[in-house]
């Protein structure tokens, strides 16, 4: 299982790196390419998202006791993935300006006021997105608390088992002792009055 993580790890990776440098390159590019550019990083941000399920997946499938390497790689690399889709959206924005700026003639005075409004809503959802990611982050870690004590209370019930199984045996054993001894004592009062009727 741990192979199959590590080789979605490695995807991303690689993934990740080329999408860096080509949202880098969007604001260097002549329109046309820039359009082709931004279409291209939209579906490899898309295959990473995919990428990043997948490996949640599989982090779900890890033992509890050897889940938290895995799930602080994991918080890694989703930050990673907000902070790629927060530099397409500021680079798109540019493109966007600048294209309707070329369309319009627009002398970029209002241009810029969008844009600041833009980059503080986008701001804003990261901070919700990175919220929602501390919840999520809590559901897990109590999820994974419950399986633990669930665990724990089923080695529980077992010894239980185990011992009311050694109970029954002893009980067993001090009645069969118990007959023995009986039928010993028995014995030993009808000789005893044998010897009597003899004498």
């Amino acid at each position: 299982m741990s192979s199959d993580f590590e080789g979605y790890e490695q995807d991303f990776a690689v993934l990740t790196a080329e999408i860096t440098g080509k949202i880098a390159r969007v604001p260097r590019l002549p329109p046309d390419e820039k359009k082709q550019m931004v279409a291209n990083v939209e579906k490899q941000l898309e295959e990473a998202r995919e990428l990043l399920e997948q490996m949640d997946l599989e982090v779900r499938e890890i033992p509890p006791q050897s889940r938290g390497m895995y799930s602080n790689r994991m918080r890694s690399y989703k930050q990673e993935m907000g902070k790629l889709e927060t530099d397409f959206k500021r680079s798109r924005i540019a493109y966007s300006d600048e294209v309707r700026n070329e369309l319009l003639g627009d002398d970029g005075n209002s241009s810029e006021n969008q844009r600041a409004h833009l980059l503080d809503n986008t701001e804003r959802l990261e901070r919700s997105s990175r919220r929602l990611e501390a919840g999520y982050q809590i559901a897990v870690e109590t999820e994974q608390i419950g399986q633990e004590m669930l665990e724990n209370l089923s080695h529980d019930r077992e010894k239980i088992q185990r011992a009311r199984e050694r109970l029954r045996e002893t009980d067993a054993n001090l009645g069969k002792s118990s007959r023995v001894l009986t039928g010993m004592l028995r014995r030993r009062g009808e000789l005893h009055g044998c010897s009597r009727v003899i004498q």
